[in-house]
Formats: structure tokens, C-alpha cells, sequence
């Protein structure tokens, strides 16, 4: 046994390991909180001179990602900016579908007409129901052409009424100057001529055509169309100079009134202003339905097959053949 053991006085300590000098001032600068850890908590000791972390509901002021010195374009620019390709295709879809559904609705519409009055009847020129003679055609255009081609229609439409009211001033143009001066009683006559022959005329010759080639899409009325159409634009440049002693309020003719009288001067080169407006339009529209019509199909040989059909689907042409056929087979009598 040692002294220390022996001695109950001595002082326990004095041989102790853990009292070294070197021992206990590790043990003094233990950092503080370490032995207080416990391994099995969710707490996070902390050591003196550190700072703790942010906690989780703080949020840092500067991002992870350093932020793009411009803006990404938005949602919207992006769409615009990609290739529009398949939605042009889309929409092109989408009104092919929707010009069918209206031609159906059309003849849908033509098909009700028709079942309730009885049958397709004549309803132009729209007379009274008392006047001794009737209408001559059928005229609608909603229900006969297609929706596409129903605008085109309309204007040169329009435009026949337009043109049957020139002539109509035409008339009036060259009374009064037939009033002012007696030697223009010619040009008195034909004007009235011209609007007797011309307005029906240029009804059943060219726009009745048309009108029939937009309904059936026939290449033959489309080509009767142009061959007069291009006569009647000819006309048209005739009236706009007119040509003194042809019946034409035009500007020769306007010019030679003004000097005779200024008020019939002006009322005539008003008139040739109207002329001057047809030949324009009528040149415009001849362009614009030329190239609907390339856009249909339409060509020459169908024009000469819808010819010989029609000419052959004829009774009377049938019967003269039969009869001329019928001769040659009996032979000279």
C-alpha cells in the first residue's frame, strides 16, 4: 500500500493522473456545447466561435445561379417564334372544312327552295305578278353559286346595273344636247338604241354565262364569257371617246356640247366620267375572274368536250341527225 493509502490525512489528489498540469488545461479549453451532445437528438451542437447556418425558412438574397443579364422572351414570343408551318397547315384545314360545310348548308337551302315552291321557277326580272309577261330566269346567287365564288358574283352583278344606269344617263346626256343643238338628233336615236340592245343584251350574253360557269363549273361558259366580255370592254372604250354621231356622251362628244352650252357640257362629261369608270372596272374584273378561272381547272378541251357534249345531248340536233342518217342509209331516190 502507498503512503497516500495509509494516510487518511494526505491529500487525495497529489498522485492523481487526471491533475497534471497539461490535463486540465485541455480539459479548461474544451470548446463549449461539446459535452452537452448527444448523438441521439436532432440538434446540432455548436462550437463557440462558429456561426450557426441559416435555418431553412430563410431564404438567401442571392441565387445559387447567377442571374441572365436579359430575360428570356416570353411564352407567347416563343410560339411566335416557332415554325408556323404546322398551324398554316391547320388552318387551311380548318377553312377548307368550313367552305364544304357552307356549300352543303347551300344546297341544303336550294334543296328546301325547291320542296317548297314546288319546283325551281323563274324569279327574274322580278315582275308583277299581273304583268302579262314573267320572269325569264332563275337568279339567286346564294343558293346557285358557291360560297367562295359568291362575292365575284355580286359585283359583276353590280356592275351590269351599273352599267344599264350609264346607258340610261347616256340618254339623258344626249337629249340635252339634242336640246341645244337640233343637228344631234342621231345621236339621240342610237343612244336610245344602245340601252333598248345593250342592257338585255349584255344580261343574257355575259353575265348569265358567268353566272352559269361559277354554278357548274363549266369551262365552255367561261370561255363564252371572256369572248364577249372583251367585246363589251371594247364598247366601252368606244363610248368613253365618244365619237361624235355614235350615240355616245363621251369626252369628244362632252367637249363639243361644253362649247355650246355649259350646262349640257357638264351633264356630259359626267357621263363620260361613267364610261371612263366601267371600262377601268370592267378590265379589273375580267383580270380577277381570268384568274379564278385558272384556279378551277377549267381548260380548253373541256370546253370542247361540254360543247360536243351539249350540241349532241341536243333533241333537235338528235332528230336532224336521225333524218340525215336515215337518208343516206335509203340512198339517191
Amino acid at each position: 500500500m502507498s503512503d497516500t493509502d495509509n494516510n487518511p490525512f494526505a491529500d487525495p489528489e497529489l498522485n492523481n493522473p487526471f491533475q497534471d498540469p497539461s490535463v486540465t488545461q485541455a480539459k479548461h479549453t474544451t470548446p463549449a456545447g461539446l459535452e452537452e451532445y448527444n448523438p441521439f437528438t436532432d440538434a446540432k451542437p455548436t462550437l463557440a466561435g462558429m456561426v450557426p447556418k441559416a435555418t431553412s425558412s430563410a431564404v438567401s438574397t442571392q441565387p445559387a445561379i447567377m442571374k441572365p443579364t436579359e430575360e428570356p422572351p416570353a411564352y407567347s414570343q416563343l410560339r411566335a417564334q416557332e415554325p408556323s408551318g404546322a398551324a398554316a397547315e391547320l388552318l387551311k384545314r380548318q377553312e377548307e372544312l368550313e367552305r364544304k360545310a357552307a356549300e352543303l348548308d347551300r344546297r341544303e337551302r336550294e334543296m328546301r327552295s325547291l320542296s317548297a315552291s314546288g319546283g325551281r321557277k323563274n324569279n327574274w326580272p322580278p315582275l308583277p305578278e299581273k304583268f302579262p309577261v314573267g320572269p325569264c330566269f332563275y337568279h339567286d346567287i346564294t343558293v346557285d353559286i358557291p360560297v367562295e365564288f359568291q362575292k365575284t358574283v355580286k359585283i359583276m352583278y353590280y356592275l351590269w346595273m351599273f352599267h344599264s344606269g350609264t346607258l340610261l344617263a347616256n340618254v339623258i346626256g344626249c337629249v340635252a344636247w339634242f336640246g341645244v343643238d337640233p343637228s344631234r338628233g342621231g345621236d339621240f336615236g342610237l343612244s336610245i338604241l344602245w340601252f333598248i340592245l345593250f342592257t338585255p343584251c349584255s344580261f343574257v350574253c355575259w353575265y348569265r354565262p358567268l353566272y352559269g360557269a361559277f354554278r357548274s363549273d363549266s369551262s365552255f361558259r367561261f370561255f363564252a364569257f371572256f369572248f364577249v366580255y372583251i367585246c363589251q370592254f371594247g364598247i366601252y372604250v368606244i363610248q368613253c371617246i365618244g365619237i361624235t354621231g355614235w350615240g355616245a356622251s363621251g369626252w369628244i362628244s362632252a367637249l363639243t356640247g361644253l362649247n355650246q352650252s355649259i350646262p349640257v357640257g357638264i351633264i356630259m362629261i359626267l357621263i363620260a366620267a361613267l364610261f371612263t369608270s366601267l371600262a377601268v372596272l370592267s378590265l379589273i374584273m375580267f383580270k380577277k375572274i381570268h384568274t379564278l378561272y385558272r384556279t378551277t381547272g377549267a381548260s380548253f378541251e373541256k370546253a370542247q368536250q361540254e360543247f360536243a357534249t351539249g350540241v349532241m345531248s341536243n333533241k333537235t340536233v338528235q332528230t336532224a341527225a336521225a333524218n340525215a342518217a336515215s337518208r343516206a342509209a335509203q340512198g339517191p331516190s
